[in-house]
């Protein structure tokens, strides 16, 4: 069986991860502490529902921990936004995150319907 990490699903959540945790430390306190901690944690759990669906037994108990996934990933393009909104997140920055963006959501449900 492949280990979870090297799915390509699963290293696109860890890159976003690592792009969000990298630029935390060139935020304000402010924004630290609001937008900051959320986007952290809401990225982080994407490749961590991963992970722990993967671990499951049954197809329905993988399926439901991909979809918190999923609802982590949706929670993380929403931080993303507010983030670029108030100027976090500026110029080619932001074409990074789109383009794993892009990326991730379609593989993501793909691996989530494929789930057997």
């Amino acid at each position: 069986m492949i280990e979870i990490y090297e799915l390509e699903v699963y290293k696109l959540a860890e890159e976003l991860f690592d792009l969000i945790w990298n630029a935390f430390d060139e935020w304000s306190v402010k924004a630290q502490q609001t937008i900051g901690y959320q986007i952290i944690r809401s990225s982080d759990s994407i490749a961590a529902n991963l992970a722990e669906g993967y671990g499951r037994f049954t197809p329905a108990d993988r399926r439901k921990f991909y979809r918190y996934s999923r609802g982590s990933f949706e929670e993380t393009k929403a931080w993303l936004r507010k983030a670029i909104r108030r100027k976090l997140i500026r110029g080619n920055n932001i074409q990074k995150y789109t383009d794993i963006i892009n990326k991730l959501g379609p593989k993501l449900n793909a691996f989530i319907n494929q789930t057997k």
